[in-house]
Order: structure tokens, then sequence, then C-alpha cells
């Protein structure tokens, strides 16, 4: 089970995204907080795999809650909820030792994705894919729609299209190569395809 806290000072945002979370067998929200302050005060006490937290909040702001949590030794990992694809916010976070980032409009699967696997130990931590996460793209988001991709599996479908080997985008990307793997059966499933040639050349007729 993973526990999750968040600290997030609009309500609505955060109840959203507890009742994303809740639909995880494996995730348990363990509450809601408006401020850092009263996230550090809980998590004195209790304990969070992963920390959840906005940048812009009363009392204590993300950067302070990142700070504290460093300073006190509190085992929780943090991932940073962010409006802003600056890069000087990002590095920001990275030196007050933030182990994913994460923008507000980023897909859902981008948000479980990431969770699962900062919890692993692989800390999330790359301004280009913060960017990528950002940028419109007409035959991309087509491309994902038409058959249910994530984010995640459209960029392994480019890397396997780039004659990437799954060990090769494993480490590229920081995943295990059983999770590339996995997430090849779960594409070649999806698109209908047999084999990375096949996959390939659908990439090629979608304009990808």
């Amino acid at each position: 089970m993973i526990r999750i806290a968040i600290a997030d000072d609009h309500t609505l945002f955060a109840k959203g995204i507890e009742g994303l979370l809740e639909e995880e067998k494996d995730f348990k929200i363990l509450g809601l907080f408006k401020n850092g302050l009263e996230l550090i005060d809980f998590l004195k006490e209790n304990q969070a795999d992963i920390v959840l937290t906005d940048l812009n909040m009363p009392e204590m702001d993300g950067f302070e809650v990142l700070e504290k949590i460093k300073a006190s030794k509190i085992p929780s990992k943090v991932i940073v909820l962010s409006m802003y694809d600056e890069e000087k916010i990002f590095k920001e976070c990275v030196e007050k030792g933030a182990d994913g980032f994460i923008l507000k409009d980023a897909d859902p699967d981008e948000l479980v994705f990431s969770i699962r696997e900062v919890h692993e130990g692989r800390h999330l931590i790359s301004f280009d894919r913060i960017i990528e996460q950002a940028r419109p793209n007409a035959f991309y988001d087509s491309f994902r729609e038409r058959y249910k991709l994530s984010r995640r599996e459209v960029e392994i479908i480019q890397l396997i299209k780039d004659g990437k080997t799954s060990k090769e985008i494993a480490s590229q990307l920081t995943l295990s190569v059983g999770t590339i793997e996995s997430h090849r059966k779960n594409i070649f499933s999806k698109l209908g395809v047999k084999s990375s040639i096949e996959l390939v050349n659908k990439a090629y007729e979608m304009n990808l």
C-alpha cells in the first residue's frame, strides 16, 4: 500500500486528486492539507510514503515543505505539483530535494505513473520531460486519443521508432527493463500490432 498525503490550498483541486488516486487499489490517501504547516505537523506523527505538494500555499509554501522534510529527516518522498513550467522554479525544487515534478495540467495517468515510479526509488527529475508534458502537438494528441494511449506510451513508441532497444529505453527513462516490456505489451495490444516494425509503420501512418 502506498500512503499519500496531499497539500494544496485549493480544496476543489485537492479533492479531485484524492478521488482520482482512490481509484487505485494500492493507494491510500492519509489526508488533505491546506498549507505546508499542517502537512509537516501531520508528518511528524504519521508516516506517508509520498507527499504531493503545491508550491503556492499560505503559512508554509511548497519550497519550505521541501526544506522542512529534508531538515527534519522525514522519510517521505516528495512530488511537486506545479502550474509553472519555468526552468528556474523546476531547478529550485530539485535543489531543495524534490523527487518528482508534475505539471497540474498533466494527464491523470502521468500522476499515477509518477507516484509509482518515485515510490520505487526512481526520481523523475528532467526538465525536458516537464516541457514535453506541456507542449501542444495536434498529431500527438490525435494519435493518443484514437488509441487511448498514455503520454508515457507515446514517448516509448517514439523511442522504438528511433531504433532504441528496451534496455536503452529503460536507461534513458530511468525505468526497469521489465517496466518497458510491460509498456510494449500494452502498446502492441492497443495498436493491434505484433512487432516493432508494424508499430513503427503505424506511427508513421499517423504522422507521429
